[in-house]
């Protein structure tokens, strides 16, 4: 199956599913370490960002020229995980993408990505863990 085909079959399956209010998603700030939070509650996570690293909210992921906007959430029922479909786009560029977003403790949560991986020494992704930054308010 090609991947247009398999982002339509996605798609038409999460769309029969009704979304989960957002007050059961995920709260807050995540960056992907926590000396990033360190370094956004100090100075700011405009700072952060704008040196070309990645924050998640419950909104999606968000980077300087690339952002990828959650659409759709659907919770899991026996695991503290969702189902997203997102809308990822850089210059030039646009994609869907489907996630897994796994609460892995209090304030680590791990993303899960159909879009592959990129090659060796290549920037990008949406796959990793992301720590919460107590403190930090979204932009």
């Amino acid at each position: 199956m090609d991947l247009k085909r398999f982002f339509v079959a996605v798609s038409t399956i999460f769309s029969a599913v009704p979304a989960v209010a957002a007050d059961d998603f995920i709260k807050g700030v995540y960056l992907e370490t926590e000396e990033l939070c360190a370094q956004a509650r100090k100075d700011g996570i405009e700072t952060v960002t704008d040196a070309g690293n990645t924050m998640l909210s419950a909104r999606g992921l968000e980077s300087v020229e690339y952002n990828c906007e959650f659409v759709q959430v659907i919770k899991a029922e026996r695991s503290p995980a969702w189902a997203v479909t997102a809308i990822c786009q850089e210059p030039g560029y646009l994609f869907p993408d489907v996630l897994s977003v796994t609460q892995m403790s209090p304030t680590q949560i791990d993303l899960v990505s159909v879009k592959p991986a990129p090659a060796e020494g290549e920037v990008g992704g949406n796959a990793g863990s992301y720590y919460f930054c107590e403190g930090v308010e979204l932009p």
